[in-house]
């Protein structure tokens, strides 16, 4: 299970690459639709959007799972090439070298949490963030399916182990702040760094609780797990953040602000379409535009049912910027020690383009 919401600041190298997704190719579309028009009829026919003089750009982004989905939604129902743009979705290890990649010139833009492109910009990273795709952190506090008993509240975790992914990640910053605002003293409670072996660790009981993304959740529900707090819906975040808490979104380098504004503006547009179709279209639409190697072991149905539960909390339906989202997860950073300073939102945050 991929995190995208790790930490880190800016390093002069690529990002790992897994998958790499574009659009349809001109050439794939001109043989489609050879085949019922003819060649000279199919290249007279083809849209402005297939030609070769789209402007082609590199995204980064992690794995995580529903991070991705606007992003290849907005690429598979063409809303990107609508837009003239030819946007190739480049997939990284995690959100900190998305925005090393975009940091050293590697990729055009990135796309991360507003945790990892806080601790970037702390890092030095001369970014800014102009677009948001995601309005809630990818994470459930749960217990593990023997444990479900005897843990009922958050309350309950004093004494207790509780995994999360790593510390200084999104997820434990988040565990720390719902344990305060429990009353239970973090300093009560024994943290396992699990990374990708959280969902089996609380399946075999080896912890009696975790920070667990999708598909996880819903796996250790159907097997008895008690979800102590869904932060993917929005009435939990209103009851424990008190609202939307700023996750995935797309940032620039700085320097390039001026020259950039007119494919901002496109990809955007591109965007808020893409959001809107993910919050509306059937789930099977959705998972069909989804790069094979990123569903484990081809389970569409776990996903599914992880899309029709959180789709309509966890994406916005336009890509503006928040800034009280923002607010929320600068000030969880800050008490659960990882930004030792506050950053100025002003110098990172960018409404000139899009509006707020």
């Amino acid at each position: 299970m991929s995190h995208c919401c790790d930490g880190g600041g800016a390093s002069r190298k690529e990002p790992g690459t897994g998958i790499v997704s574009r659009g349809i190719s001109r050439r794939a579309l001109l043989q489609r639709l050879s085949a019922t028009m003819g060649a000279a009829a199919a290249v007279a026919a083809l849209p402005a959007y297939a030609a070769d003089d789209k402007k082609h750009l590199k995204l980064a982004f992690c794995s995580q799972l529903l991070c991705v989905v606007p992003y290849e939604v907005t690429r598979a129902a063409g809303f990107f090439a609508d837009q003239g743009l030819d946007v190739q979705l480049v997939y990284s290890r995690g959100g900190s070298a998305a925005l090393q990649a975009l940091n050293s010139g590697g990729v055009d833009y990135a796309a991360t949490s507003f945790d990892a492109a806080l601790n970037a910009f702390a890092h030095k990273a001369d970014i800014q963030r102009f677009a948001e795709t995601g309005r809630l952190p990818l994470f459930a506090l749960a217990t593990g399916p023997k444990t479900a008993s005897a843990i009922q509240h958050i309350s309950d975790l004093k004494g207790k182990t509780v995994g999360v992914a790593q510390l200084g990640n999104a997820d434990y910053a988040l565990t720390l702040f719902l344990l305060k605002q429990a009353g239970v003293d973090p300093k009560t409670v024994q943290f396992a760094t699990l990374g990708p072996n959280l969902y089996d660790a609380l399946r075999l009981g080896q912890v009696d609780a975790g920070m667990v993304q999708e598909p996880g959740l819903t796996l250790l529900q159907r097997q008895g797990a008690r979800v102590l707090a869904n932060l993917m819906d929005l009435k939990d975040a209103d009851h424990y953040l008190g609202g939307p808490y700023a996750f995935m979104g797309v940032a620039i380098r700085k320097g390039e602000l001026g020259q950039r504004q007119d494919e901002m503006k496109k990809m955007g547009k591109a965007l808020a379409a893409g959001l809107e179709y993910t919050k509306t279209a059937p789930i099977a639409d959705l998972i069909k535009a989804l790069p094979s190697a990123l569903i484990a072991g081809g389970n569409t149905e776990v996903l599914a049912s992880a899309l029709n539960a959180h789709r309509e909390s966890l994406y916005p339906s336009k890509v503006q910027i928040d800034r009280a989202a923002c607010e929320r997860v600068l000030q969880t950073q800050l008490d659960a020690g990882i930004l030792k300073q506050t950053v100025d939102l002003d110098a990172i945050l960018d409404t000139s383009v899009l509006g707020a």
